[in-house]
């Protein structure tokens, strides 16, 4: 197989579902379900064939200097005066991300398979079209495409979360676009100004001309550090990270379910891959000087998410403050600025997306049989469902990081990277290794208070155990699970690449690397 194969397969992953928008748009109602999952199946096959592709074929393929795989550029936009291409590529980083995406969103079309939401259509061609914008946005390396596919997100989000969302769904809708409008046009403004200044005469989105440009001294410090703003806050919202977090738990909880895992599956993951794609390799010096800062803000949001998980009730609030807890440790180890801490954010990035998508599945499935949030209302549920109580077991064990499971070795990593980075220094490891005690703690007897106790009547009424679709819908992520947690290195061989790449780019123009042997942690999970 070719290299061309694979762009064009590629290409075919990232924009296939719009066909299906159109099928949709033009057919019976009725059909749009089996169109959604026909659609969403392709980016899967694609993805799937890709990453073992990529697997093969290594950066030392790309038959290009940049350290990208399936790289296609063609002019969009080219005249003597503009530089605007479409310009795409698939690294380590990168590869895990697309993975991930286009495993979620079949399993959210089987999700919803026997709901019938309202306006059928409408929902199916958003899910559609939100992929298509999930997909895009983490392969571009053209500054603007990056952006189109960055807003073409909010749209449907907006959508699965003011539509189909619970009671208070506006005001959730009208927060979430505000925040993530807002970040979107700092970003925005700071992409024009370095577009028009970065190649005199020439207005430039092409991100390695950017790259070059930011880091070969024309831009002062002063301009850099604005710049640096525009980009962090736009994808801080994203993750979102303490302060700009308060839109994330109202958001969660009042969206629909399939609303709730995209939100925290996925487009979280958009905040935490711009910065290690954009912030870091385009503004070096002044991410490498502000790292002990965001480092700081992490370990707020590491801590605080905890806090507020604690003493939560409702279920969707708690799997919220758990993420905006574990998303925190992505930061963290992004900004350590050592391989293993980078590494493990990547690989927490997909097992997050993974473990947190099965939380917000399972509570769905429980809402779904009893109209309720409140965690002490589903007291007693392992006597009326034991198959959902073990998968459920597994789900929360992985979400507090046992070893064996998926949490564990991302989070292990970035506490050992962290520990050892010169840049940040190991006080906020030891204060970020609080918060793994404090998820067992809430997750557990969040475990505990749904899971058993004296079940009553009307809960013994309402409360069934997994249908077969819903365990086989469960089943590629509990299988996941297990996988990372028992058999990392593979995953790690790949998206070291990745990190290896950013570091050095990153090195170059800040005095900020430490080796710390990735293949200590692989091979620990060999033996």
């Amino acid at each position: 197989m070719t290299q061309d194969w694979h762009t064009l397969l590629l290409q075919i992953g990232i924009f296939s579902p719009l066909l299906g928008i159109i099928l949709i748009s033009l057919l019976k109602g009725n059909v749009a379900k089996y169109i959604g999952l026909f659609f969403t199946s392709i980016p899967l096959i694609a993805g799937v064939v890709l990453h073992f592709a990529y697997s093969q074929l290594g950066p030392e393929a790309s038959g290009s200097e940049n350290g990208f795989v399936f790289f296609q550029q063609i002019a969009w936009m080219v005249n003597d005066s503009m530089n605007i291409q479409y310009m795409i590529g698939v690294d380590g980083i990168s590869a895990y991300m697309l993975l991930l995406t286009s495993l979620i969103f079949p399993i959210l079309v089987i999700y919803n398979w026997n709901k019938e939401p309202r306006q059928e259509k409408l929902f199916y061609g958003m899910l559609l079209l939100l992929e298509v914008g999930l997909l895009g946005f983490f392969v571009s390396l053209d500054l603007l495409l990056f952006y189109i596919f960055f807003e073409l997100v909010l749209i449907p989000t907006a959508f699965f979360i003011g539509i189909w969302g619970g009671e208070n769904r506006n005001g959730a809708a009208i927060k979430f676009f505000i925040y993530t409008l807002a970040g979107s046009l700092l970003m925005l403004i700071a992409l024009i100004y370095v577009a028009v200044n970065v190649e005199p005469g020439v207005l430039t989105t092409d991100y390695f001309v950017i790259k070059e440009g930011l880091t070969s001294g024309d831009f002062s410090s002063s301009e850099l550090n604005w710049l640096f703003l525009g980009f962090f806050i736009a994808f801080a919202i994203k993750v979102p990270l303490v302060p700009l977090h308060t839109w994330q738990a109202q958001t969660y909880s009042q969206a629909s379910t399939t609303g709730s895992v995209i939100l925290a599956a996925l487009l979280s993951k958009m905040g935490a891959y711009g910065l290690i794609r954009m912030v870091l390799p385009l503004f070096p010096t002044v991410s490498a000087e502000y790292a002990g800062v965001i480092s700081g803000f992490a370990v707020i949001s590491i801590l605080y998410g905890a806090y507020l998980a604690v003493v939560q009730t409702d279920l969707k609030r708690l799997i919220a403050f758990s993420s905006l807890s574990h998303l925190g440790f992505i930061v963290l180890g992004i900004f350590a600025f050592t391989t293993e801490a980078m590494s493990g954010a990547v690989l927490q990035m997909f097992a997050h997306g993974v473990s947190t998508a099965a939380m917000f599945l399972m509570a769905g499935m429980l809402m779904d049989r009893k109209d309720s949030r409140e965690i002490a209302d589903f007291q007693g549920i392992a006597n009326l469902a034991p198959k959902f109580t073990i998968l459920f077991l597994i789900t929360v064990l992985a979400s507090v990081g046992l070893p064996g499971l998926s949490g564990f070795v991302g989070e292990f990593m970035i506490l050992i990277g962290s520990f050892d980075s010169e840049v940040i220094g190991g006080v906020f490891a030891i204060l970020a290794a609080l918060a793994v005690v404090i998820a067992a703690v809430y997750l557990m007897n969040m475990f505990r208070k749904t899971m058993f106790g004296e079940t009553t009547e009307s809960l013994t009424a309402e409360i069934t155990d997994l249908k077969a679709r819903e365990v086989w819908l469960l089943m590629p992520l509990v299988i996941l699970m297990f996988v990372i947690g028992l058999w990392a290195t593979p995953f790690l061989s790949q998206i070291n690449r990745g990190s290896e790449r950013v570091l050095e780019q990153v090195d170059q123009f800040a005095d900020i690397r430490q080796e710390i042997p990735v293949e200590m942690v692989m091979e620990s999970q060999e033996n």
